[in-house]
Formats: structure tokens, sequence, C-alpha cells
């Protein structure tokens, strides 16, 4: 990915035509750069997932009021509860479960 050096912009790639090599040029302003052979691919570098940790731990969760819901996994009916506040003010708030059956402790939200 290349930049604009007079306005920041990303270049954008135009395919050769009649007489003209491809060339990276500048949608928002007139900069244009010919690629020759002289360029080529810097390096490649893979992309790692980070780990993503849960939202409410269980050890936050096991002093949360409890509530009778059912389990969408083991369907068991009691599950600890807590309410988070996730998006704007008007929207309602995002209600956190997790199944207090100690074998499944399966956690979602409403």
């Amino acid at each position: 990915m290349e930049l604009c050096p007079t306005c920041g912009y990303m270049l954008q790639y135009e395919m050769p035509n009649v007489g003209r090599s491809s060339r990276l040029y500048c949608p928002a302003c007139a900069y244009v750069v010919p690629i020759g052979k002289e360029v080529k691919i810097k390096r490649k570098q893979r992309l790692v997932r980070k780990e993503i940790d849960p939202v409410i731990s269980y050890d936050e969760m096991k002093n949360a009021p409890t509530a009778d819901v059912r389990c969408q996994k083991c369907s068991h009916d009691k599950a600890a509860y807590t309410e988070f506040q996730t998006r704007s003010a008007d929207e309602p708030a995002t209600i956190f479960y997790l199944c207090l059956n100690e074998k499944c402790r399966y956690q979602w939200r409403e």
C-alpha cells in the first residue's frame, strides 16, 4: 500500500494501456508514479489473531445476582447476570448471563 506524498490518500492502481506502462495515481490530486521493474514486494507479514478475553470473568459473576433463566447449552435453570450499557444511552442495556452449572459455565448475552 502506497500513500500519496502530496495529500496522503491511498494510491490506486491503473492497468497498462496502449503505449503506457501501469502506474499508481492519486484520486484526489494529480500525483502519478509509473510502475517500473524496480518495484517489488518488500515483505509479507502474517497477521496473528489475538486471543479474545471474556467481557466478564467467572470470578466477577460468582457474586452477581441470579435469575431463573434457562441455559441455552445445558438447560440448567439458574444463571447469574449483570447489565452493561454497551451502546448509546437511548438503546437498551445488554444483559450478560453465566450458567451456574459447574460443568457448563456457558456465557451469553441478550
